[in-house]
């Protein structure tokens, strides 16, 4: 029997086909059509990872698994999913929660630190698909979980596990390159905690392995015209190469599943950039559906359960 308490599951999106891929750049653009030049740019690097990538496959695993572990913590939860970008959008998702009989919702999104413009953005899904509900739901959104123990732990091993695959006579020598998706630098101009939020989950995690060195840059900026945080990262190989480094440990904190930004923009742009340069980079694993990541996703949704009303 479904319970009137339930988790919102929320992820980026990713279309179907690439036949998909124009609709689905139109939504990221809120309805306005890209031209086609950027709509076949946009094509072709699915094509180049495969068509498309796991993301809605992982997203829906880690709903089976996030709903098995709360029921183990004595919390039972149906969890559904819904994208921002695709289906099942978030508004389709809450119109069956609706119909289920659903009264509670924790809504938490596959992203562990807060923007207004990235978890901002995911909490005004739920608001115009709530206002648009016969009976309203009672919602506590989870805003931020980057300085979960158990994520800053899991982290860590994906770190020292990329470590371990290096030749021991480079390990002492890598240097650690934090990244997360960039955003337009007006961002700052609002007091966004993003990069502050990123910065403190990197610094937790260099200082559980005890890093000696480590560094923070940015990747997947959008294609406006307006200026976006920087350094990028394939840049920043650059920059990294005129220091001396050889070997770079990427950790990409700011995501947690394979998607485009990972599959595309880090394992081949970043790569080819990095093999012209003479350097080993090595990506550190993804969270995914792993049983470390939904231990994260748990903790996260009785925290937040458990939080007094403000």
């Amino acid at each position: 029997m479904p319970t009137e308490s339930a988790v919102l599951l929320m992820a980026y999106g990713t279309p179907d086909r690439l036949e998909d891929v124009g609709d689905y750049y139109t939504h990221i653009r809120g309805g306005r059509r890209p031209a086609e030049d950027a709509i076949d740019n946009l094509r072709a690097r699915y094509v180049a990872i495969g068509g498309t990538t796991p993301l809605r496959t992982i997203t829906e695993t880690v709903r089976d698994r996030l709903r098995e572990q709360l029921a183990a913590d004595g919390l039972p939860r149906d969890v559904y999913f819904g994208m921002r970008h695709w289906h099942p959008y978030i508004a389709e998702t809450m119109r069956t929660m609706h119909d289920a009989g659903v009264r509670r919702v924790t809504a938490i999104a596959l992203a562990p630190h807060y923007s207004r413009m990235s978890i901002g953005a995911y909490r005004d899904a739920v608001e115009a698909a709530h206002a648009d509900l016969a009976r309203p739901f009672d919602i506590t959104f989870v805003e931020r979980w980057h300085n979960e123990p158990a994520f800053i732990a899991l982290m860590a091993f994906r770190v020292h596990d990329a470590l371990a695959r290096l030749p021991e006579a480079d390990r002492a020598s890598v240097t650690v390159v934090f990244s997360a998706h960039s955003l337009p630098i007006r961002i700052r101009e609002w007091k966004d905690p993003y990069e502050a939020e990123l910065l403190e989950s990197s610094a937790a995690v260099a200082a559980r392995l005890g890093l000696r060195d480590w560094r923070f840059a940015w990747q997947s900026a959008g294609g406006s015209h307006e200026p976006w945080i920087g350094p990028d990262i394939l840049e920043y190989l650059e920059t990294l190469a005129a220091e001396g480094v050889r070997t770079v440990v990427q950790v990409p904190i700011g995501f947690v599943s394979d998607h485009l930004e990972i599959l595309y923009d880090i394992d081949i742009e970043a790569m080819e950039v990095a093999r012209r340069l003479g350097i080993r980079l090595v990506r550190t694993e993804m969270p995914n559906a792993s049983p470390e990541f939904i231990r994260v996703l748990a903790d996260a949704v009785a925290h937040a359960e458990a939080a007094p009303v403000e």
